[in-house]
This record gives C-alpha cells, sequence and structure tokens, in this order.
C-alpha cells in the first residue's frame, strides 16, 4: 500500500530553512511535479480510513486543495479551503498559525455551528497550522470527524493531538535523516 508515495519520499530532496530540514515533495510542495497516480493512491487510502458521514471536508491552502479536490470528486462531498488571505466574509474566521518555519494568518469561511467535517491536509510536521486550524473549527462549533493527513513527520501529530485534543490518522510516518526521507511506519 502506498507504494508510490513511498518511493517518490525515498527521492525527495532536503532544503534547510532556518534550523529545519524540510522535505519538497509532489505532495506537500506541488513540485517537481504532481503525477495523477500518486493523488490517486493517497486518496484512495484516505477514502478506505475515512468516516463518510460528514457534510463538508476542509483542507488548508496550498497543498491540501490538490487532496480535497481529488477527495470530494470521489465522495461527491462539498469541500472548503481554508485561505492564507481575508475576503471579508460575514463569519470568516481569523486563525493565527505558528510553525517551524513561518508565522501567518489563516482565513476560514463557509463552515457553520453543527457541520460535521474531516479535516484532511498534506503533512503535519510542527503541529503549528493543524493546531490552529482545529481550535478554529472547534470555536466556530463544527464537529470534527476526522482529521487526516499524508505525511506525519517528527513529532508533529503527538503535539496536535495533545495540544487540540483530537486524534489524527496520518497515511505514513517520516523523518528526516542524514539529508535523507526516512519512513518509520505506515497506516
Amino acid at each position: 500500500m502506498l507504494e508510490n508515495l513511498k518511493k517518490s519520499l525515498l527521492k525527495a530532496p532536503i532544503v534547510k530553512k532556518k534550523e529545519y530540514n524540510y522535505f519538497v515533495h509532489p505532495i506537500t510542495d506541488g513540485i517537481p511535479l504532481v503525477e495523477p497516480n500518486l493523488i490517486e493512491e493517497v486518496v484512495e487510502v484516505i477514502y478506505k480510513y475515512m468516516n463518510h458521514d460528514v457534510d463538508k471536508i476542509v483542507c488548508i491552502e496550498a497543498m491540501g486543495i490538490p487532496i480535497a479536490t481529488a477527495l470530494s470528486l470521489k465522495t461527491g462531498i462539498p469541500f472548503v479551503v481554508v485561505r492564507k488571505r481575508t475576503y471579508g466574509l460575514e463569519g470568516e474566521v481569523n486563525v493565527h498559525q505558528i510553525t517551524g518555519y513561518s508565522d501567518g494568518k489563516l482565513y476560514i469561511n463557509g463552515i457553520k455551528r453543527g457541520e460535521r467535517v474531516i479535516l484532511v491536509d498534506d503533512v503535519v510536521s510542527t503541529g503549528g497550522t493543524l493546531t490552529a486550524v482545529i481550535n478554529a473549527l472547534k470555536s466556530i462549533g463544527a464537529e470534527i470527524i476526522d482529521v487526516i493527513v499524508v505525511i506525519e513527520k517528527g513529532e508533529g501529530k503527538s503535539i496536535v493531538e495533545r495540544k487540540a485534543r483530537i486524534k489524527i490518522k496520518s497515511l505514513l510516518k517520516v523523518n528526516v535523516k542524514d539529508n535523507k526521507v526516512v519512513i518509520e511506519g505506515e497506516i
């Protein structure tokens, strides 16, 4: 399972962002090239492990978008994008996020109290973005039914689970050792 994802991760280049070892990969960065079979493989596994009784799929800009798009097409469930810019719409929720290499704001539109949602994202590494979005969804009053990330790096998943008090499913657990991606586990 996830053979294409594993093979491509093992070839991913590593770049330094401050003290953070960042791997560059089609699922997490959209480069060098996102192959349809890679997205399809990822979405098939998410589909298998997700709770289907939801009103909306929620994803985080930018690399959550291709995952949510493919999942929406497969399930018929509409999706909402947590964006990096404000639109000033009624009900917009401002989210402050801090990651291992950035600090910024995100904005949630289109989610209402009581809606059942699944949150999907490409990667959790420091946990800053995912924790902030989960807490914002809770403050709106959304019922978070599932949180699924494609790649878990380091301790990010456990950090989010502790801080946001929610269980996260990840497809692959990886780390960076000796300037290479190492696969440490899978769903």
